[in-house]
């Protein structure tokens, strides 16, 4: 694994610490970059969820590329403390909570606020991100009416599911990871 860093925004270039041993994931800066070329512009003054912080990369990036606020959720004490350290690297910490906490309780709870973006990108192979969809899907108020769950997984953990209140609207593959898209459903108006 490379340097993790910053690519794009007021936090460009910084380098960014890893969470030790192999709990975490860290996303390529290959795959950083494509997420926030497809997401564009839109990032900015958004409400940023990243449910599986670990290093706190995805979130801090989206603030780094003007989100207005970013919430992290990482149970893990290592985690949490990397994703403090790398919120004072890049000067963003005002713009961010960090909670060491589990995704699953997070989601079960009534929202505090709708979020433009949640980031769902879980230890792999445990089936957690299916878990976090489908309380996404009983608990939709998470996110905001225009916004987007956005996955991040192994190709080889893609099963597609059928969702109450979300539908898949893109889905990408870079080697051996993938990125899924989600938006609420929209439902038709009965017009008499």
């Amino acid at each position: 694994m490379g340097t993790l860093r910053v690519i794009s925004g007021s936090a460009r270039g910084c380098r960014l610490k890893t969470v030790p041993g192999d709990t975490t994931r860290p996303i390529t800066d290959q795959v950083k970059e494509s997420l926030f070329n497809i997401i564009g512009q839109q990032v900015e003054n958004v409400l940023f969820l990243d449910l599986f912080g670990g290093t706190g990369a995805v979130g801090i990036e989206a603030l780094s590329r003007g989100a207005k606020f970013t919430t992290f959720l990482d149970n893990s004490y290592r985690a949490f403390g990397i994703i403090k350290e790398n919120l004072q690297i890049t000067r963003l910490e005002e713009y961010a909570e960090v909670f060491k906490r589990d995704a699953f309780d997070f989601l079960r709870n009534s929202p505090h606020m709708k979020y433009d973006y949640v980031y769902v990108a879980p230890p792999q192979y445990k089936k957690m991100w299916e878990k976090a969809m489908h309380l996404l899907d009983a608990n939709p108020d998470w996110l905001a009416e225009n916004g987007e769950i956005i996955v991040q997984i192994n190709p080889l953990e893609w099963l597609e599911n059928i969702y109450t209140n979300f539908t898949k609207v893109d889905q990408r593959r870079y080697g051996d990871t993938m990125l899924i898209f989600f938006s609420k459903t929209q439902t038709k108006e009965i017009t008499s």
